[in-house]
């Protein structure tokens, strides 16, 4: 089991790293801006492992680091 809230700092810094926006990200993803910033906040306690791993190759990293 992985600890949401790491992993969602994680996604927030590397998403404010590489200057993309919430909404950028959300529409990639095709859910709303509000849904992406739940999984970013932590708020959305489960995440489907294919959600999780199309925000890695977004932001170019490692799933397994995360």
């Amino acid at each position: 089991m992985y600890n949401i809230e790491a992993v969602a700092a994680e996604i927030r810094d590397v998403r404010l790293y590489k200057n993309y926006s919430q909404d950028y990200l959300a529409n990639r993803l095709n859910i709303s801006q509000d849904d992406y910033n739940k999984i970013e906040c932590g708020y959305t306690k489960v995440v489907p492992l294919e959600t999780l791993t199309t925000i890695a190759e977004l932001l170019e990293i490692d799933l397994i680091e995360v």
